[in-house]
């Protein structure tokens, strides 16, 4: 049984990792901002990093 290598694994856990934060920073920057709704006149600014703290 050969000794298995680990820094691969490592490697592919941090690209999952970062894939699926991104996806998820991503689709919460599609979402309407915490702090102004969309008015009919007003459309919603994106949101700013501000908006969300905790990303």
């Amino acid at each position: 049984m050969p000794q298995l290598n680990p820094a691969p694994w490592f490697i592919i856990l941090l690209l999952s990792w970062t894939t699926l934060l991104t996806m998820f920073k991503m689709k919460i920057m599609f979402l309407p901002p915490l702090n102004n709704p969309a008015t009919p006149d007003q459309p919603a600014l994106p949101p700013t990093p501000w908006d969300w703290p905790w990303i």
